[in-house]
């Protein structure tokens, strides 16, 4: 039978979250020693087994994957202050109080903050001018005076 896109070769296939038989007897077989072996890694890490040192660190202290960064931002209410704020990251990037890819992260945050803030001005915009257009045309300051008079 010839494949048809879009649809699965084996429809009632393997259910989401199912694990193989091998994965769950390897999983049975280090549920009833994990106690045992976790005495063992730690008696190898005192004796000084640098392997098991670093194992027994990972797992009490998981290796970081960000550290939270501290300095000094203007505050940022329009999008004029958006260059003071982009300078003192440039500034924080260049004297090295930051990293380059911290440096591009904040960036990223300034600029989403931006498009927000355009956003809004727009929405702002376009409200008043519906708002504007849906009043009379004398409460809109349009008076229609006569056309002059064609001879």
């Amino acid at each position: 039978m010839p494949f048809i896109e879009g649809q699965s070769g084996n429809p009632a296939g393997r259910p989401r979250g199912a694990r193989n038989k091998a994965t769950l007897a390897a999983q049975a077989l280090l549920d009833e020693e994990a106690e045992t072996i976790t005495r063992k890694v730690i008696e190898l890490a005192k004796a000084g087994d640098i392997t098991a040192i670093k194992l027994v660190m990972e797992r009490i202290i998981p290796p970081r994957k960000e550290i939270p960064i501290s300095f000094e931002l203007p505050s940022v209410n329009r999008a004029t202050d958006l260059a003071a704020a982009l300078g003192c990251i440039l500034q924080a990037a260049s004297l090295g109080h930051i990293t380059l890819s911290e440096a591009q992260q904040l960036a990223s945050i300034v600029e989403n903050y931006r498009k927000t803030i355009e956003f809004t001005d727009i929405a702002e915009r376009i409200e008043a001018l519906e708002t504007r257009a849906t009043r009379p045309p004398q409460q809109r300051g349009i008076v229609h005076e006569p056309l002059p008079a064609q001879a």
